[in-house]
């Protein structure tokens, strides 16, 4: 079987840390989230609250042909998707895409309706999806079986400034590593920004990156990730990280929709400041013709396109000529938007500036003893400070 294009990626990486080599995946895990509403509207049916959201059935159609493209490097999806499209129907045997899971679902991300509270409460851990239904389907599985589906997984933390929390929140990562470990499983490592702080923090940049130094100094080779996947909170962040450890390969995750330019910008952004890895879903999935936009997102990656309005020209140049309707016109798909930067609504800065989300709440964020505060009331200083924070 043909060596992966994540592999050989990742193998230019550790030899030379400023290889250009750089890892793009779809992140087709939304399911784990949002449920019903994951598989999106079709783009011309996207600014119809009443337009019915597209079937699961069709939601795989996309990961089939994004998959088939090869253009990507890792398709993430749920170990249900999984299970369909690796281990039935065999869709990544003889393809250069590596399979993926999202292979825990932390209840921050647990989105039912976008009304659900979950998200407002601080991050627990928890697992629906088990290592072995990854790699095999069933519950056990032997040797033999653990090739048959995925051996790669997407493990997520939100650390809140609190410390019970965020010790259940390691420790449970912790037992995940060891498991993997055993197993032969691979991960890759999200941290999210807080969703709901039990402490304010000034700097949140300052502050994740400090957590991922200090959590990786504890973990060995064996159980190290093989790349991160972090909020964008602009240069300055990501050059601390990228050049505190460098052998330590650093993804950005793409947040909210936004425009396209909002999604190339930020690439071209990342990359240039130590990013090696983009994994976009939202913006992938709400994009009018994704296998045109992930060529796009490729150039870009590659250094075909050096320039992100550049690149949005040729996207609407490459709709128009595929009879594409583009949802926005060229003039407002050039706009830079403020979007998020995470399933919970985090904020992310567009101008690049170091995380503008603790800068904004200014002294507020600091006025609160948190000690003397009941649950509800942290939840509703929470709500107003997010408020503060995205207008």
């Amino acid at each position: 079987m043909a060596e992966k294009s994540l592999d050989q990626k990742l193998s230019a990486l550790a030899r030379d840390p400023d290889s250009d080599a750089f890892i793009l995946a779809d992140a087709k895990d939304a399911d784990m989230a949002h449920g019903l509403s994951a598989p999106g509207r079709s783009p011309e049916r996207e600014a119809e609250a009443s337009a019915p959201f597209r079937s699961l059935d069709e939601y795989r159609d996309l990961i089939r042909t994004n998959a088939r493209q090869g253009l990507i490097d890792i398709m993430l999806m749920s170990a249900s998707n999984n299970e369909v499209l690796t281990i039935k129907e065999r869709l990544f045997d003889g393809s250069p895409v590596t399979p993926a899971i999202r292979a825990n679902d932390t209840t921050d991300i647990w989105l039912a309706s976008g009304e659900a509270a979950y998200a407002r409460e601080p991050s627990r851990p928890f697992r629906t999806a088990t290592i072995d239904h990854a790699m095999c389907g069933r519950v056990t599985c032997t040797p033999e079986q653990r090739t048959r589906g995925a051996d790669l997984g997407l493990y997520s933390i939100t650390l809140n400034n609190n410390a019970e929390l965020d010790r259940d929140t390691l420790s449970a990562y912790a037992d995940f590593r060891h498991e993997a470990e055993a197993k032969g499983f691979r991960h890759f490592l999200e941290v999210f920004a807080p969703n709901a702080l039990q402490a304010p923090i000034r700097d949140i940049g300052r502050f994740l990156n400090d957590q991922i130094a200090r959590l990786l100094a504890g973990v060995t080779d064996a159980e190290r990730p093989l790349f991160l996947k972090i909020p964008y909170h602009g240069p300055a962040v990501m050059e601390e990280l990228a050049a505190y450890d460098r052998r330590l390969v650093v993804g950005i995750l793409g947040g909210s929709a936004g425009t396209t330019f909002d999604a190339f910008h930020q690439l071209l952004d990342a990359k240039a400041h130590g990013a090696r890895v983009a994994l976009y879903g939202r913006m992938i999935n709400h994009s009018e013709h994704q296998p045109l936009f992930i060529q796009h997102l490729r150039w870009l990656a590659d250094g075909e396109l050096n320039d992100a309005a550049e690149a949005v020209r040729s996207y609407h140049a490459a709709l128009q000529k595929a009879g594409v309707a583009p949802a926005r016109s060229l003039a407002d798909d050039l706009t830079a938007t403020r979007r998020a930067s995470g399933y919970s609504g985090t904020a992310v800065p567009v101008d690049g500036g170091r995380d503008a989300t603790a800068d904004e709440a200014g002294a507020e964020s600091t006025s609160p003893d948190f000690t003397r505060m009941s649950r509800a009331e942290k939840v509703r200083w929470n709500l107003q400070w997010w408020r503060r924070v995205l207008g």
